[in-house]
């Protein structure tokens, strides 16, 4: 994978333009005095693409400290300006009240559409509204809930079992590249109805593909800073040309399950029993004969999108979790605590751990308000999705009083967000899981536009109810069962750039068996 600096001397060679950029900004604030006899107030330019990229490492929180300096703020681009949002009432403007002047849009369309495709996270209008009427219905269904919280506590355990060895032998890992296979592996059953089974280390076609994924979205992001893509596209050169060949690996798996699939609906018996066990994509294949749309790529994109939402938030979230629990060892016991009397099972006891995880019911995980609160609280300051682009459509003015353009690239970004003193108060830095419980120890959600992990409005996240119950499974189980330590407790954890919010190099850590009882 072509690293950050390489990258970066490439684009700064391109430096002479910033003459041009600054002629540009120069034409925009006259052109601000001249429009409907009023002077546009616009967010104010706090910084250029360059600055950007020279903090590309560390980009979230770059923007976190200008978010925190200025609130919400501009930055100037070649083709357009990036407005950062970071006022909930504003947020709620772009995410609900004025939904249709923000979408997706063809930049970003452009930039991510070699890996997305026509998936949701892709798309807008007849396309999003087709997938999401899907999705909607196949994720309100109580067979797909039941299907799910199985194969969640089956994955569970085995990542258990894994980890036991581990420890058994006094043995670190690296428990973000477990999550990863884990719920890989949980959305590929779930989702496509495969048994993949990329935690055994069984599956070389699998892992090749997950890291190919991986490496894919790096590049995609890079996109956004990099005016000379497309360039090196055509020339087939440097992350571009590295780029096809990660979609190539990407292409060929996905295409296979998707034959796979298409060839095991043509031969199965349609009976009531099987109709109840389908799968997500099996409903999308069922739709081929009424949408022509509905091709061999369509469905591609489809199943990568269900990728995104299904495996690397879930594992991301889930490691910042469990870095989270071994900085704060008080949280850990709390949540080890809550699981024993939520299933009723001493911890740590004897239960052997499948039989622990099958009490791990959808009424036992709504008692664990202290664990609920825990992963909310690691969503706050790491959210999954820690900016989320919208193009304005035609020119608006926000709650807060600033202008945008149509054509203006509009994010709201929970990461800044998440850390800002003036929605979170003094402590906002601090992980602190007890700020979202009552009184009485109840978990007291906040509202979407200000806690924005799974996005607000028409497009918030149909899977929210199963990635968190597929979260408190995996933690319930890995709590009851173990405690856990980093393996170099003075090393620094940053994160890698990509769509998501993934622990850069990994999370490695030491499990430690509970004593019986």
């Amino acid at each position: 994978m072509e690293s950050f600096k390489p990258f970066l001397l490439g684009i700064l060679l391109s430096l002479a333009a910033t003459a041009l950029l600054l002629l540009g900004l120069r034409w925009l604030r006259l052109n601000n005095h001249k429009r409907s006899g009023r002077r546009r107030r616009c967010h104010p330019v706090v910084c250029t693409v360059f600055h950007q990229l020279l903090h590309l490492d560390k980009l979230h929180d770059y923007h976190a400290d200008l978010a925190q300096r200025y609130g919400a703020f501009r930055v100037s681009h070649f083709t357009r300006n990036y407005v950062y949002l970071v006022d909930p009432a504003d947020v709620e403007h772009i995410l609900r009240t004025n939904f249709a002047n923000y979408s997706k849009g063809s930049y970003t369309y452009e930039l991510v559409n070699d890996l997305l495709g026509d998936g949701i996270f892709a798309v807008d209008g007849g396309k999003w509204r087709q997938q999401r009427k899907l999705a909607s219905f196949e994720f309100t269904t109580r067979n797909l809930r039941e299907y799910s919280i199985g194969v969640f506590r089956r994955n569970a355990t085995a990542l258990a079992l894994v980890i036991s060895e581990a420890a058994a032998s006094n043995r670190a890992v690296d428990i973000q590249d477990l999550f990863m296979k884990s719920t890989l592996d949980s959305i590929f059953k779930v989702g496509f109805g495969v048994e993949l089974d990329t935690l055994s280390g069984s599956n070389k076609e699998g892992s090749r593909f997950a890291e190919a994924f991986d490496a894919s979205g790096e590049v995609i992001v890079r996109r956004y800073f990099d005016f000379l893509w497309k360039i090196k596209r055509i020339l087939n050169i440097g992350a571009e040309a590295e780029l096809k060949e990660h979609l190539k690996v990407i292409n060929d798996f996905v295409y296979k399950v998707i034959r796979s699939k298409t060839q095991q609906q043509i031969s199965a018996p349609r009976d009531a029993s099987v109709m109840r066990r389908e799968d997500i994509l099996s409903r999308f294949l069922a739709q081929k004969e009424e949408c022509v749309e509905m091709d061999m790529k369509y469905l591609r994109d489809i199943v990568l999108n269900l990728v995104i939402a299904g495996r690397d938030t879930t594992a991301g979230t889930l490691s910042w979790f469990l870095y989270m629990l071994c900085k704060h060892p008080e949280v850990q016991e709390k949540v080890a605590s809550e699981a024993a009397m939520a299933t009723g099972l001493a911890a740590p006891s004897c239960t052997p751990m499948a039989d622990f995880a099958a009490v791990v019911t959808e009424e036992v995980l709504d008692k664990m308000h202290y664990l609920h609160a825990a992963l909310t609280e690691t969503l706050r300051l790491y959210p999954a999705v820690p900016v989320d682009p919208k193009a304005c459509l035609s020119d608006d003015t926000l709650p807060g009083g600033y202008d945008v353009r149509g054509g203006d690239l509009v994010s709201y970004a929970p990461y800044s967000m998440g850390r800002m003193k003036q929605l979170w108060g003094e402590d906002a830095e601090e992980f602190r899981p007890e700020r979202w419980l009552d009184e009485k120890g109840v978990f007291q959600p906040e509202s979407p536009f200000k806690f924005a992990a799974f996005q607000a409005g028409p497009r918030i996240c149909l899977g929210k109810d199963f990635a968190y119950m597929q979260m408190k499974i995996f933690a319930a189980v890995l709590a009851h069962f173990f405690t856990f330590e980093l393996r170099d407790a003075d090393k620094q954890v940053t994160y890698r750039n990509t769509f998501t919010l993934p622990i850069d190099q990994g999370l490695h850590v030491r499990a430690f068996r509970r004593p019986l009882v």
